[in-house]
């Protein structure tokens, strides 16, 4: 039997990864904060 999750890199990093949140508020704040790591 096939196993459900079949994982792809690349979708999750178009989902989820930097360039999917750069255009977002969340990065936006935490840059304004000064944080230092803003996505892992």
């Amino acid at each position: 039997m096939k196993r459900t999750f079949q994982p792809n890199n690349r979708k999750k990093a178009k989902k989820h990864g930097f360039f999917a949140r750069k255009n977002t508020k969340i990065l936006k704040t935490r840059r304004a904060k000064g944080r230092k790591v803003l996505s892992r």
